[in-house]
């Protein structure tokens, strides 16, 4: 992926599966799914208020108490709680999973003295949705070791309200589903208001970003925008990537718990990268190219050559001590020539996936900007994920690349402080702000015909 020219080829492939995904008739058989989120603006710097956030993506779910600050521009966490997950439950029913989701936000609610208060409440579900309203999601399935009875095929947000009624102790207010990339956007948002494209690169990979409601065709209205849920990890899942892909990324796709499923995803995030770096190192030590030509038990052994290891050895100043250390815990005999090999290596594959990466976040960018007619656009990005943040170089060679594949595009990086928690709080505020603003255009109005009729 040297070539620019194919970075611009993979570009111009993701731009004609995002217009699939956004059709009427051609979403559901296209790779890139385009999930309307309903979130139909950014933060303005108005928001504010207290806040509540639930985030249940794995075996434990943390309960937040977030306050927005009007003044300082700032989502300030007061407090939070972690629960955990029994195995048992999450094998159980869907009705005592919400019942003890409801129990530890009560307990929660109860340790910060808000039982008494109605509070707005942003629900990250970390788990495959269809989304219909903004407070409106059906689990489509369980995944991450979950299956309980009842839950898929019916609204999460209903289940959940259906459990803190049952108690009959505390209540909530409006309820604001979140992915958790629609999270990272909201709450780099608030400090950035430019910011309209959120990503996430870490174990996995995502990206939303604000589109034009007319070409959302599953959704009704012209006027406005709304946050589309690209999950780009499916792109390539028709074929399209065929031609970029090694004999390596079909070794794991073939060996992954989901073959076929989210091949660009298996090309660029976390959970993959070290399996890639390992099956390079074998087939370079089989080709008598490395190591004198011997491997290790480790190294032969799927998943022992772990992705922080990459950064570990790219490291600038510690990268080749690094490395030596890592060959000898592999139980490997090296060399030095062997240790600077296994460092290019580690280069070549996470320079592959920022260069990947950057190309689908350029297409997004230009999209962006030719949907609004503008010759240049100054943006801004939410960013995410262990990838991103820990290793040493991602970022500057996804922004280099980014630049230039998106020359129009003025594009500002921005981490982002717990999407999935502070971000689901701001979803719920900004969702509260239009309501608001909704009501008094309404009441506007209605003043308006009294007044002409007396």
């Amino acid at each position: 992926l040297q070539n620019d020219k194919k970075r611009l080829q993979i570009s111009v492939r993701l731009k004609k599966d995002l217009i699939r995904g956004l059709g009427k008739h051609s979403h559901h058989r296209a790779a890139v799914k385009m999930l309307p989120t309903f979130v139909r603006a950014t933060p303005d710097g108005t928001e504010k208020g207290d806040y509540l956030a639930l985030d249940l993506g794995g075996t434990n779910f943390r309960v937040l108490y977030v306050r927005v600050v009007e003044e300082q521009q700032k989502v300030v966490k007061m407090d939070s709680k972690i629960c955990s997950i029994p195995q048992e439950m999450m094998l159980g029913t869907g009705e005592q999973l919400f019942d003890h989701i409801a129990q530890c936000l009560g307990e929660f609610l109860e340790s910060q003295d808000l039982k008494g208060q109605t509070l707005p409440l942003g629900f990250t579900f970390s788990f495959p949705c269809e989304q219909k309203e903004i407070d409106k999601s059906i689990l489509i399935r369980w995944t991450k070791g979950f299956s309980c009875s009842g839950v898929e095929g019916q609204d999460v947000v209903k289940l959940l309200k259906e459990a803190i009624h049952r108690r009959g102790d505390y209540d909530i207010g409006s309820v604001a589903m979140v992915n958790d990339t629609v999270g990272t956007m909201m709450s780099c948002g608030y400090r950035d208001q430019s910011c309209e494209i959120g990503m996430i690169i870490g174990t996995g990979t995502n990206a939303c970003y604000m589109e034009e409601i007319k070409n959302v065709k599953r959704v009704e209205g012209e006027d406005g925008r709304m946050c589309i849920n690209t999950e780009w990890g499916g792109f390539g899942d028709d074929g399209s990537l065929k031609d970029i892909l090694t004999e390596f990324d079909e070794v794991v796709d073939q060996t992954s718990i989901n073959p076929g499923v989210h091949t660009f995803e298996k090309m660029i995030s976390g959970m993959y990268l070290g399996e890639i770096v390992r099956l390079l190192l074998v087939k370079m030590a089989e080709d008598k190219l490395l190591f004198k030509g011997e491997t290790s038990e480790a190294l032969l052994t799927p998943g022992q050559f772990e992705t922080k290891y990459i950064s570990e050895i790219e490291e600038p100043d510690s990268g080749l001590e690094n490395a030596q250390k890592i060959l000898t815990a592999l139980g490997l005999n090296w060399d030095p020539v062997d240790a600077c090999v296994v460092r290019l290596v580690c280069d070549t594959i996470s320079s592959r996936s920022a260069r990947l990466c950057a190309a689908a976040l350029a297409t997004i960018s230009n999209r962006i900007r030719v949907n609004r007619g503008l010759d240049h656009l100054k943006t801004t990005v939410g960013v995410d994920g262990t990838v991103y943040r820990k290793h040493p170089n991602f970022s500057e060679e996804l922004q280099a690349a980014v630049r230039l594949l998106a020359p129009k595009c003025d594009i500002t990086f921005l981490v982002s402080e717990d999407g999935s928690g502070k971000g689901a709080a701001m979803v719920t505020a900004v969702a509260q702000r239009i309501e608001l603003c909704q009501i008094n255009q309404y009441l506007f109005f209605l003043l308006t015909t009294v007044t002409k009729l007396l």
